[in-house]
C-alpha cells in the first residue's frame, strides 16, 4: 500500500471521526439554544399573563363593584382578563396557546383537561415547586410549556369561592351553585399553562446546523487537499526520485545524474546522505578497478 493512500485512509478516519463529534455537539449546542429561546417566549407570555391580572385586579375591578351587585361581569376578573388578551394574541399567533386551568373552575371553559390535571396534582404534591417545563405533542408538531400553580392567598377571592350562599347572586345566576365553590386559602387550585410551538426554532437549528456541518466538512476537504498536495511535493516525489536514482545506482549506473534538493529539511539530509555513500561507493568500485 503506498504511502499517500496509507496518509488517505488515516485522513479519512481522523476526518469521519471528527465530523461526527463535531455534529453531535453542534447539534445538542442548537437545539438547547432553540429549546432556550422557546422557554424565554413561553416566560414572556406568562408575565404578560401576570401583569394583565395585576391590571385588572388593581384599576379595572374597582371601577365595577357597583355593576358587579346588578350584574355579574366577568371583565373583573384577572384570570378572565388575562384568558381574553391572550387568546386575541391566538389568532395573529394559533400555535400559541394560554390557559388558567382549575380542577373546579367558575367557567367552565377554564376545566383542565387530562394532562394539566397531572400537573396541577404534581404541584399539589410539591407545594414549593414554582414552575414546571414540559413538552407535548400537539397538532402542529412539539410544544413546549410551562406551567406555574394557581394558589389562593388572598381573602378577598374567597368571597365569590367558599359557598354558593356567600357568593354575590349574580355570579350564581350566571354561572350557576355547582362550580367554582370549596376553595380554600393556600390550596392549589390549578395552574397556569403556556404553550410555544417548537417547530420552527427547531427547524431554524436544522438549518444552522447543515450550514455548520457543511463548512466542517469544506474545512476538512480544505486541509485534506493541502496536506496531500504538501505531501506529494514535498515528500512522495523527492523519496519518489531518490528511489528511482537508487535503483540505477544499485544497478551499477555509477553516472546516473546527481540528485539535488534544495531544502535543509529531512529530505534535503536524505539527500546529502545518498549523495556521500554515491561518492563513496564510486571510490570503492574505483579502488576494486586498480
Amino acid at each position: 500500500m503506498k504511502l499517500l493512500l496509507k496518509f488517505n485512509l488515516a485522513f479519512l478516519l481522523v476526518f469521519i471521526v471528527g465530523l461526527a463529534i463535531a455534529g453531535f455537539i453542534a447539534r445538542s449546542l442548537l437545539q438547547r439554544d432553540a429549546e432556550a429561546e422557546v422557554i424565554d417566549r413561553a416566560r414572556l407570555l406568562m408575565e404578560k399573563a401576570r401583569v394583565v391580572s395585576y391590571y385588572t385586579a388593581n384599576q379595572i375591578a374597582p371601577l365595577l363593584e357597583t355593576q358587579m351587585k346588578y350584574n355579574f361581569l366577568p371583565q373583573s376578573v384577572p384570570a378572565y382578563s388575562s384568558t381574553e388578551v391572550l387568546n386575541a394574541l391566538q389568532q395573529t399567533y394559533p400555535d400559541y396557546s394560554y390557559k388558567a386551568a382549575m380542577l373546579n373552575p367558575t367557567n367552565p371553559r377554564d376545566r383542565a383537561v387530562a394532562w394539566e390535571e397531572d400537573v396541577i396534582n404534581q404541584f399539589k404534591k410539591q407545594s414549593s415547586s414554582g414552575e414546571f417545563i414540559g413538552k407535548r405533542e400537539t397538532a402542529t408538531g412539539p410544544a413546549l410549556y410551562i406551567a406555574k400553580p394557581i394558589v389562593i392567598t388572598n381573602e378577598r377571592c374567597l368571597a365569590c369561592h367558599s359557598t354558593p350562599a356567600a357568593a354575590p347572586k349574580p355570579l350564581v345566576d350566571k354561572y350557576g351553585p355547582g362550580n367554582g365553590f370549596g376553595w380554600t386559602l393556600n390550596e392549589t387550585l390549578g395552574a397556569q399553562f403556556v404553550s410555544v410551538p417548537m417547530a420552527l426554532p427547531l427547524e431554524r437549528a436544522d438549518r444552522a446546523f447543515g450550514v455548520v456541518m457543511a463548512m466542517l466538512a469544506g474545512v476538512f476537504l480544505l486541509i485534506g487537499v493541502t496536506l496531500n498536495l504538501m505531501l506529494y511535493k514535498l515528500v512522495i516525489q523527492p523519496v519518489s526520485r531518490l528511489s528511482a536514482l537508487s535503483d540505477r545506482v544499485s544497478m551499477g549506473e555509477l553516472d546516473a545524474p546527481e540528485f539535488t534538493v534544495g531544502s535543509n529539511d529531512e529530505i534535503g539530509v536524505l539527500a546529502e546522505s545518498f549523495g556521500r555513500m554515491r561518492k563513496s561507493l564510486v571510490h570503492a568500485m574505483k579502488m576494486l578497478e586498480s
